[in-house]
């Protein structure tokens, strides 16, 4: 018989990504208390207000509550509360620096699952092309984008974000037919490396974009991601400020997520968009899902938000920057002869670690030490059972195969602080160390 019809992107899907292949791995034999899981992204469990959330969902369900059939089939563009709600919080905190004016000029739609959700439909409903995005990239959406059929351009950054002078450079490249580029991806706080982009150069990447649209007379959406913003923990960082202040084409799509913030789990993702077309055609594919998220969720979120979004982002953020205060001095003291360079720490919970010779993909032997398989007995067995193991994110997966920074990338890695607890991060830097001299030792 036959093998059954699967379409292009379902034949790319029996390939596990990189990531879920490695991660799926670790966690089949994972030992709590022994093993030590930094590359997972999941936000730190003490953050999530879980008596809040069950506080706001008596107030949702109850009689004569605001919150109108909570329990029943939601719109397409998302629940009202919960938009006035996002409005509201932009506003009276001045998320992003927006006045009345911005948020007038546009509309705010719900995502069907969070804001992975609203990132899909822009897959399903722009013209396979060129995407272009920074570099260390967001391997999950940009491995994606490539079983779904689109090209990935990347533009290097540092510590500062997408680098203006690298976009205009290819931006202006002769061998680039401008009607080839679908959209632009930008990560305001990129995951992996935790750089936050710098105001100036927001500006500038909104003006290099706008010129690029009036240049093929056909406007070029670019999609300002914000999904670490919210945790800019770093009291010295500059207030961030949205791309949207300076868009006078309508081509800037923002989109956010309280999934940091309040809990993975709510499933809300939000965008801010300029009305036409593009905005249409997400929110009719929104409904296609299935009437946007469970809209018992989405009045949960409202309520949170009107509710008690400032004290919990006093609370979330607190505790990161005091996490990320202990782990940057220990990593540079463990680990710094041996670096050359830290991002990070300062929004999110990531850490982003480029050494100066140390290869971290998975074929190295410094990947193979902490996962226990150099097939040396003294190193992969520890009285008599298997020793304690480290998974990362190695920086491979970071970067794009025709990128500029793969050869850095191959001495990259990225550790999540978020979920271990910080005893353990310390313990895993031990580890590293520990990695880092075996793996010069037999180099010798």
């Amino acid at each position: 018989m036959k093998e059954i019809n699967l379409s292009a992107y379902g034949k790319r899907n029996l390939i596990p990504a990189p990531v879920s292949r490695m991660l799926g791995q670790f966690a089949h034999d994972f030992r709590d208390g022994i093993d030590i899981n930094l590359g997972i992204g999941y936000v730190n469990e003490e953050t999530i207000p879980a008596d809040f959330i069950v506080q706001a969902l008596e107030e949702v369900v109850k009689k004569d509550s605001p919150y109108r059939q909570p329990l029943n089939y939601g719109s397409p563009q998302g629940s009202p509360q919960l938009i006035s709600a996002l409005r509201s919080y932009y506003l009276e905190k001045e998320v992003g620096g927006v006045n009345e004016d911005v948020m007038d000029a546009r509309e705010i739609v719900i995502g069907s699952n969070g804001a992975t959700s609203l990132l899909e439909a822009f897959s399903d409903l722009m013209e396979k092309g060129i995407v272009i995005t920074a570099e260390p990239l967001y391997y999950i959406y940009t491995e994606f984008l490539e079983r779904k059929g689109f090209t990935i351009l990347t533009v290097p950054e540092d510590k500062d974000g997408m680098i203006p002078e690298k976009l205009e450079a290819l931006l202006n490249r002769p061998d680039l037919d401008p009607e080839d580029i679908s959209y632009a991806y930008v990560i305001t706080v990129n995951n992996p490396s935790g750089s936050i982009l710098t105001n100036s150069r927001r500006k500038e990447i909104v003006r290099l974009f706008t010129e690029f649209s009036k240049r093929r007379n056909r406007p070029l959406p670019v999609i300002f991601d914000k999904a670490y913003e919210d945790l800019v923990h770093n009291r010295e960082q500059e207030k961030p400020l949205s791309g949207m202040l300076y868009d006078e084409l309508g081509i800037i799509y923002e989109i956010g997520t309280l999934s940091k913030v309040i809990a993975p789990a709510l499933r809300m993702g939000y965008m801010i968009a300029p009305p036409g077309d593009l905005l249409n055609s997400i929110i009719q594919k929104i409904s296609d899902t299935g009437f946007s998220a469970p809209l018992i969720n989405q009045e949960v979120a409202s309520w949170l938000l009107d509710n008690r979004l400032e004290e919990q982002l006093a609370f979330v953020n607190e505790g990161y920057r005091k996490k990320a205060a202990l782990l940057r001095p220990a990593i540079e003291e463990k680990l710094g002869p041996w670096l050359e360079e830290c991002i990070g720490g300062s929004a999110g919970f990531y850490f982003y670690l480029s050494f100066k010779e140390i290869k971290t993909g998975e074929d190295s032997p410094f990947f193979k030490y902490l996962n226990r398989i150099t097939g040396e007995a003294g190193v992969d067995r520890i009285e008599g059972r298997m020793g304690p193991r480290v998974i990362y994110i190695p920086g491979d997966f970071c970067v794009h195969p025709q990128g500029e920074l793969r050869e850095k990338g191959s001495r990259s890695l990225r550790l999540s602080y978020g979920y271990e607890s910080t005893e353990n991060f310390l313990k895993s830097l031990d580890l590293m160390a520990q990695a880092v001299q075996w793996v010069k030792e037999c180099d010798d």
